[in-house]
């Protein structure tokens, strides 16, 4: 048993705790890198990667209710054996831990890029270290809360990018089908990556209250996420050119430094201020899963003394080391590839087995 006790959370902070994990680094690099790939027809690899998450979303959650009081660290060993499933557990925690490192580190460049040029990183982190805490010491019902709470007070973010309307045109975005399908087909592998947190409901799946509305949820999660990266980025292509997107690093803050408004000249600013909010309900899931799994693994039900441990060590690590762009590049690449395996295709994996072992279940029987 997971030790669910009074952890339990409603259907709609299910939504958001997926929706805020997969809305993160995603939404400001996207655009760019669906123009270099596909050009005018990038924003229709969006539609094929949400597609694909969303089946891989209901092979996870088929896989899951045969196990519903369960984690993916809890149900590994029972289908796999003691070592081996003991083994890819620990690599699912190992994820959930380069996932949290990534994102964490991201936030922290983008601040020091953007807001504090002038501030060293492990003072940025220091800062975040207190917060972080508060939040994960509460366990998954107040990480639910608190994905809640952002998402509310994040709401109006995105239809202000419309204030860009007046800027906007639409001859950006043809001709349609330029190069056929080929590059549309190559580009939606960065939208799959773009669409992972998902996979989190191997983890959050035991906490929901209504488990019969879980399928819906994740549908409705993976359709929020789709409706925000095609709005921004059929908002960045209607703005920039075709060639001109590829030269930002990050276009959608590309597209906040064109608004303007009499009392606020700098709209970026606070939409980045803002929007760092947004990035901690991607990476607090993926820490608070990595103390919350080696807790479990190691027989223990109390996560606060490894949750403190591993932000005692992110400290220290921000003091010796300060990541380059590039190496946060390289970092978001291996997260992403590692994803492709752990949110793709241990579902399909799972599904299978399940699948097999029911077949023998019954041949057994009959």
């Amino acid at each position: 048993m997971t030790g669910i006790g009074k952890n339990e959370i409603t259907t709609i902070q299910y939504v958001l705790l997926i929706h805020g994990t997969q809305v993160g680094i995603g939404v400001l690099t996207m655009p760019r890198e669906l123009a270099s790939i596909a050009g005018t027809d990038g924003w229709m690899s969006i539609v094929l990667g949400w597609g694909i998450a969303v089946v891989a979303s209901l092979l996870l959650l088929n896989a899951m209710k045969h196990y519903p009081d369960k984690t993916i660290v809890e149900i590994l060993p029972l289908l796999l054996g003691k070592w081996l499933g003991n083994t890819a557990a620990v690599l699912i925690v190992l994820y959930c831990l380069f996932g949290a490192i990534t994102v964490f580190a991201y936030s922290v460049s983008l601040i020091n890029i953007w807001l504090l040029t002038q501030t060293p990183g492990y003072i940025i982190v220091i800062l975040f270290i207190i917060p972080l805490y508060q939040v994960m010491k509460g366990g998954v019902r107040v990480l639910g809360r608190y994905s809640e709470l952002i998402f509310y007070l994040t709401l109006w973010m995105f239809p202000v990018l419309f204030f860009t309307w007046p800027k906007l045109n639409g001859i950006h975005l043809l001709p349609l089908f330029k190069e056929g399908w080929k590059p549309i087909l190559q580009a939606s592998q960065s939208t799959i990556l773009s669409f992972l947190g998902f996979e989190l409901a191997f983890f959050w799946y035991p906490f929901l209250q209504r488990k019969q509305y879980a399928v819906a949820g994740m549908l409705v999660a993976n359709t929020l996420s789709m409706l925000v990266f095609l709005t921004v980025t059929i908002l960045c292509y209607s703005l920039f050119s075709p060639d001109e997107i590829t030269q930002f690093t990050w276009p959608t803050l590309g597209l906040c430094k064109v608004i303007e408004f009499r009392f606020l000249e700098r709209f970026d600013i606070v939409f980045l201020a803002f929007y760092l909010f947004v990035l901690s309900t991607t990476g607090i899931p993926y820490m608070y899963l990595t103390v919350f799994s080696t807790s479990r693994l190691l027989g223990s039900k109390n996560h606060l003394g490894y949750l403190k441990l591993i932000l005692l060590l992110i400290t220290v690590a921000a003091v010796m080391y300060t990541p380059s762009f590039s190496d946060l590049k390289k970092m978001v690449d291996y997260w992403g590839r590692t994803g492709m395996v752990i949110g793709y295709a241990i579902p399909c994996l799972l599904a299978g087995l399940l699948m097999f072992m029911g077949k023998k279940a019954g041949e057994r029987s009959g």
